[in-house]
């Protein structure tokens, strides 16, 4: 007899994003006419092609690969020396941050990481997400049997969530109560908000006096345009003591179908062991990488290393400005059809209040049916999330001045 983990049956329905796809395909079969004429603003899926300088980069290592003076098999698990050289340097060091090229790991997404590094924490963890928060950090949990059942808000007992609502700018802060390991992701998925010092420097304190982890997921860092706003959380002192940072070239240089992301594990970073001893957490994820992947392909790693050249830097910032400026025509759109927004500003997507007495899913459905946009609604992010739904700005500009011209048509 083969035992499945009960835990996944504690999952109240399917992952968000799939459970969107169904709904838009039975509204477009319903529907072929409106199906033409349909704008995709729901998932955050990059539309505009690769940086020229990753292409080129990928184009050069696909022809060492035909030659066996230079051809590439199985590299470092832990990516490439050159490539985590180029990270260390331009992403941190650069920034003043004091982060090792053997303190970065590069892998094949921010959200496998997000649900990987569970892998390297005990069940005893007391975790704290914010609400809303990107799924995989619930999910993950309840896969790994940190949770207990949820209740019929979707709402997980032993979770710790921790409200982002319109008082504290939709950015949480620190519990009253003791946590051993939080969930931060600045600039904010869903909400679009982003961290500023004085918040960051309030989570490094309370991570620090509690012996907690601080997972800081960093993927939209790149969006961030205020000057004053950190773009790691190791720009706070103290940070290197109690946090690991996820990012990603999904979203900054259009690798959602490529795969290349990183995390960074400082050597510094301790964590108790059951007999009360600490220890680092660094040879753990390192192990842990060794043992369960087998590395980010050659030809990928060589198109993410060109993303630091000073023509990819330049092309990953047009593709940035490319995508801002999509959600400030969103924005606009949004607000000219009366609807409370934020975000959007530094980060791709805009948090919308629906009108009131409108849930998150009758939002869905009314923009879905009447404009034909498909939105991602709040409720999918937690329960906090209802009322809200999020517009992603990865789109053309000529769908998104397209969205902006319908949104106000509806009459809600």
């Amino acid at each position: 007899m083969a035992f499945l983990n009960d835990n996944y049956l504690k999952l109240k329905t399917g992952y968000l994003f799939p459970e969107i796809g169904r709904r838009v395909k039975a509204f477009c079969d319903a529907n072929p006419e409106a199906a033409q004429r349909l704008i995709r603003c729901g998932i955050g899926d990059v539309t505009e092609p690769l940086p020229p300088a990753a292409i080129a980069a990928m184009h050069k290592a696909v022809d060492e690969m035909a030659g066996r003076d230079t051809f590439k098999g199985y590299g470092p698990e832990q990516g490439y020396e050159w490539l985590r050289a180029a990270i260390a340097k331009n992403d941190f060091r650069d920034r003043g941050c004091e982060i090792a090229d053997d303190e970065i790991f590069v892998s094949d997404g921010a959200k496998c990481d997000t649900g990987n590094i569970l892998d390297i924490f005990g069940h005893k963890n007391k975790i704290a997400v914010s609400d809303p928060v990107y799924p995989v950090y619930v999910d993950t949990n309840v896969m790994a049997g940190h949770t207990g059942e949820a209740n019929d808000a979707g709402t997980y007992a032993r979770l710790v969530y921790l409200p982002c609502k319109p008082s504290n700018g939709f950015i949480p802060e620190p519990p009253k109560r003791h946590v051993d390991v939080i969930y931060l992701c600045s600039p904010n998925n869903p909400t679009g908000a982003a961290a500023n010092r004085p918040q960051l420097e309030a989570w490094v304190k309370y991570a620090l006096e509690h012996k907690a982890v601080i997972l800081f997921d960093a993927a939209y860092e790149a969006y961030i345009t205020d000057a004053n706003l950190p773009h790691s959380i190791y720009e706070i002192p103290g940070a290197r003591e109690c946090a690991i940072e996820f990012r990603s070239c999904s979203k900054n240089g259009g690798f959602t179908g490529v795969r290349c992301a990183y995390t960074v594990v400082p050597k510094s970073l301790n964590a108790q062991t059951k007999d009360g001893a600490f220890q680092p957490l660094h040879p753990l994820w390192l192990r842990r990488m060794t043992t369960k992947f087998n590395g980010v392909s050659y030809i990928v790693q060589r198109a993410a290393e060109a993303l630091y050249s000073p023509e990819g830097k330049a092309q990953v910032q047009a593709l940035i400005g490319h995508y801002l400026g999509n959600a400030t025509v969103l924005r606009d759109g949004a607000k000219k059809a009366g609807l409370k927004v934020s975000g959007g500003v530094n980060a791709p997507y805009i948090w919308v209040k629906a009108p009131k007495g409108v849930t998150s899913w009758q939002a869905f459905d009314k923009i879905l049916g009447e404009a034909n946009v498909v939105i991602t609604p709040g409720s999918g992010f937690g329960s906090k999330g209802e009322g809200y739904f999020r517009i992603s700005a990865f789109n053309s500009r000529a769908n998104a001045e397209e969205v902006a011209r319908r949104l106000p048509e509806l009459k809600w």
